[in-house]
């Protein structure tokens, strides 16, 4: 019922909601339809994860309380996304994730989201920010080569393997994205953790394997020479590394 509940709140661009509630070991999403949200409460239980997705751009969270090893994870957009809590108590190991998608042979890698978020009032161990870009596809593998014709036992001469293709080179990673946050000035620096690095540039490709020469096959007295196999491919070359993030911390 909660979750109905919610979901009838937030159908219009601005939406408000008084209490969202996570339940330990699952995961909930917030409606897509939704451009700028405030929740009075946000509470996301031990191992739980809430998924903001692409189309939000802004979250006002009045308070917030995340519990151990529990997760806000932010999709990947091209437009950034701004969060504004007012009172956050954070777990040990939770995380606020904005990492970028990993890439494929059907798509490229995607950057993390910039994000700027704001705390006015904050109790945890740690902050931690994970905001890198997603890793670069794989190079597709070469193909292996054809084997060569088979001879008769006393006539006819037996064709060489074909060589195998090269493996393809693998792809750029994505960009880390770019993080502010503002803090409390009372909040160790020690205590925080951005990670924006770039995402690292995908697996090389394999080398196809050398086809094998023709070979008489069944001959009891006389055998041709067999084929000479093919060359094996060269493996392709990883990819690039992503471009690195920025993170700028500013203290109210």
């Amino acid at each position: 019922m909660r979750k109905l509940c919610l979901l009838a709140a937030l159908c219009s661009p601005f939406a408000h909601a008084e209490v969202v509630q996570v339940e330990a070991n699952s995961m909930m999403r917030l409606p897509a339809n939704v451009a700028v949200l405030r929740l009075e409460k946000l509470d996301v239980a031990d191992y739980g994860t809430l998924l903001i997705p692409a189309g939000v751009s802004q979250v006002n969270i009045d308070q917030l309380h995340l519990g151990h090893e529990s997760r806000i994870v932010i999709v990947p957009a091209e437009r950034g996304i701004e969060l504004h809590v007012a009172r956050a108590d954070l777990g040990e190991g939770s995380q606020i994730s904005a990492r970028g998608a990993s890439g494929t042979f059907e798509r490229p890698a995607r950057p993390a989201r910039d994000l700027n978020l704001r705390i006015e009032s904050l109790q945890a161990p740690q902050l931690l920010i994970d905001a890198r870009g997603g890793s670069g596809a794989p190079g597709f593998a070469g193909l292996d080569g054809g084997n060569g014709d088979e001879p008769g036992c006393t006539w006819g001469s037996a064709g060489s393997g074909a060589n195998g293709d090269d493996g393809g080179n693998g792809h750029q990673g994505a960009a880390g994205a770019q993080v502010r946050v503002q803090l409390p000035r009372d909040f160790p620096d020690e205590q925080i953790k951005v990670l924006v690095e770039g995402g690292p540039g995908g697996k090389p490709g394999q080398a196809g394997r050398p086809g094998v020469g023709g070979k008489s096959k069944g001959c009891i007295v006389y055998r041709t020479d067999a084929g000479k196999s093919g060359r094996p491919g060269q493996a392709g070359q990883p990819g690039e590394a992503g471009r690195p993030g920025a993170v700028t911390i500013q203290r109210l």
